[in-house]
């Protein structure tokens, strides 16, 4: 199969398109341009043009990782979903086919992970950090850690930087009732709010007290 014309992409940066002369269009990136020594006018055999597609698939792939990790710091089960989920289609109705297969994902997954840019310990950090911070309970980090992907036997050490509940739970009450002294329902209320925030009942109960509420332990 013969390369008939080998241009830049006017529309995708350090993309190149090959046009083959069955009317075929490889889109092929700038390292496959070098690696392949490729031309118009070349030749490509089956085998060729089979590791030529294998190699620019892994090289779209590589790049589209690095802009998403680069957005934003993400662990690895959401890298791989982003990169094997299948894009809206086409306007015409056409299907579009993923950014990498399981495979090719899985193989750059691992290339950044070598490289320090893609690190499951340090996200779930960042995690409770972060949701911490903004007021939940430990019930409620454990969920946002499963939903992320991160392998559970990460979880005690990350759940290490969670700030102290007390504190938390505190913040919350003085918030929400602003000095007012608070009836049973609205003592209620705040209860189950703080249940949903990722409280145990003990923290919660223990909170509602230092506040004045009096709840007996049951």
């Amino acid at each position: 199969m013969k390369i008939c014309k080998l241009e830049p992409s006017q529309h995708v940066k350090d993309r190149w398109l090959c046009h083959l002369e069955d009317g075929s269009i490889l889109r092929v990136t700038e390292n496959e341009v070098v690696s392949f020594v490729l031309y118009a006018g070349m030749e490509l055999s089956e085998e060729t043009r089979a590791k030529l597609e294998q190699a620019a698939g892994e090289s779209r792939a590589r790049f589209k990782a690095l802009d998403l990790i680069a957005r934003k710091p993400m662990s690895r089960k959401e890298l791989v979903e982003k990169l094997t989920a299948k894009p809206p289609r086409k306007k015409d109705g056409t299907e579009r086919e993923p950014i990498a297969t399981p495979e090719q994902a899985e193989t750059v997954a691992d290339w950044l992970e070598d490289l320090g840019y893609l690190d499951n310990t340090e996200y779930a950090k960042i995690l409770v950090q972060h949701y911490s911070a903004m007021g939940y309970g430990e019930h409620k980090l454990k969920d946002e850690l499963f939903r992320r992907g991160i392998p559970r036997e990460l979880w005690p050490q990350a759940l290490t930087e969670a700030g102290d509940s007390a504190e938390g739970i505190d913040a919350f009450l003085r918030k929400r009732f602003r000095g007012i002294t608070p009836d049973r329902k609205e003592l209620k209320r705040a209860s189950d709010a703080l249940a949903r925030r990722g409280y145990n009942w003990n923290e919660i109960r223990e909170g509602l007290n230092r506040y004045g509420a009096g709840i007996e332990e049951e």
